[in-house]
């Protein structure tokens, strides 16, 4: 069927025509996700119909509505196909939705699918491709073809652009060890929890794995990059007729072992991982409050066992 639909544009939107292109191809992934596979746009208008009032004519095709019939697996040795099946979790009969198929088969954000299954045991040369082999009225036969390789050996990791977090650190909050099947999974958690340090910019984490297929082996790169985290408050106010002021600061990648080198305060000496916090509180001659507090969150370097030492001096003045 073909149809036509008008949006219109009153005062106060603003038409821009690069967004008017990129919203077309999301107007059509909603007819895939509905069956409509054919769908196509055949033609779109934009035109005034007044100085502030914009029109826009799309006619779009939608052709006819599928849905999936059978589903075969072809190549398929580690698992059965009634596992993949369970996993797919695609009925006979359902209307065919694109993006729900590439989700359980590739990369689906609620859930398990096809590639994660593979990835997590190891099958980092793993590939699939479903293919549409028979189309009959409103009907798709589909197979997925998929190549299982060899299970990857994880050989080297490294890290690149920790220009002050020690190599130690970031190595201990990786999941992925030389010598271990790859999995995705760990990749995914060894991010997260690099992201969770607070030492690197979120958004620039990238693993890179290394395949060689020849041996069967992978390396793996993280690269980040750093950015500052240390803090600093300061806080004033005004109680019992006089002055209330409080200063702290927190640097959250100290290095005390670099105390006494004097090349390594930039401003002080960093990369170890550990905290130092500082603080001071006074309202004059009345009262004086100083705290210091240093934690070591990896005791002895192996497991994440912390360590927390603390000091603190007062200084009140009765008299005045």
């Amino acid at each position: 069927d073909t149809k036509s639909y008008k949006w219109y544009f009153f005062r106060g939107g603003k038409y821009l025509e690069d967004n008017f292109e990129k919203d077309k191809p999301q107007m059509l992934e909603k007819y895939l996700s509905l069956g409509y596979r054919d769908a196509h746009i055949v033609k779109d208008s934009v035109y005034f119909v007044s100085k502030n009032r914009v029109k826009i004519d799309i006619t779009i095709d939608e052709g006819n509505k599928y849905y999936f019939r059978n589903i075969s697996w072809i190549g398929n040795a580690k698992y059965r196909s009634g596992q993949l099946d369970t996993i797919l979790g695609i009925k006979k009969g359902e209307v065919f939705n694109q993006s729900h198929l590439d989700q359980k088969l590739y990369a689906n954000p609620s859930g398990y699918d096809i590639t994660s299954l593979y990835m997590d045991d190891g099958y980092l040369f793993f590939q699939l491709q479903p293919t549409e082999v028979n189309v009959e009225n409103d009907s798709i036969d589909l197979e997925i073809r998929m190549f299982e390789g060899k299970q990857a050996i994880i050989n080297r990791v490294t890290v690149v652009g920790n220009t002050k977090t020690n190599d130690h650190v970031i190595m201990r909050e990786i999941r992925t060890r030389p010598g271990q099947l790859f999995r995705r999974t760990d990749v995914q958690r060894t991010m997260r929890d690099l992201q969770q340090l607070g030492y690197f910019n979120a958004e620039t984490i990238v693993p890179t794995p290394k395949p060689n297929s020849a041996d069967g082996t992978v390396d793996i790169e993280y690269a980040v990059e750093e950015k500052p985290n240390d803090q600093i408050s300061l806080s004033g106010g005004w109680g019992g007729g006089r002055i209330i002021g409080t200063l702290g600061v927190v640097f959250n990648n100290f290095s005390a072992k670099n105390f006494f080198k004097k090349q390594a305060w930039d401003p002080l000496p960093s990369g170890d991982g550990q905290r130092l916090s500082v603080s001071a509180q006074s309202n004059g001659i009345y009262y004086q409050g100083y705290n210091i507090s240093f934690t070591e969150p990896w005791l002895g370097g192996k497991k994440p066992q912390s360590l927390i030492v603390g000091a603190y001096y007062n200084v009140q003045n009765f008299n005045g």
